[in-house]
């Protein structure tokens, strides 16, 4: 994938992209997709409680408590939190990237 006409960018990008690939939260991330791809119905449920989780924050608490039994399936659980752990750290690594460009 070509970002930039800039080969130098282009290089540490991937170098970036393949260093996240090894980190124990990606690895954990895709080992939880995985065994969550093997149930396809618990997928879609999962899928529908992240959209219906990251979408509704007025409806927040409503939602903890109506999804509380749901969360309390080990691997629904060992999923959510590995993305979050994922998602966690893909969101500092932007910010990092965002804060050294002096983005404003």
């Amino acid at each position: 994938m070509k970002i930039t006409s800039d080969e130098n960018v282009n290089q540490a990008v991937e170098q970036m992209v393949q260093a996240i690939r090894n980190t124990d939260a990606y690895l954990e991330y895709q080992k939880q997709l995985a065994r969550v791809k093997e149930q396809p119905e618990l997928k879609r449920q999962i899928d529908e409680f992240r959209t219906r989780n990251y979408t509704n924050f007025d409806k927040l608490d409503q939602f903890t408590r109506e999804n509380e039994a749901f969360r309390e399936n080990p691997l629904v659980s060992d999923f959510l939190a590995a993305e979050l752990a994922f998602c966690r750290m893909m969101q500092g690594i932007g910010l990092y990237v965002t804060d050294q460009m002096h983005f404003e």
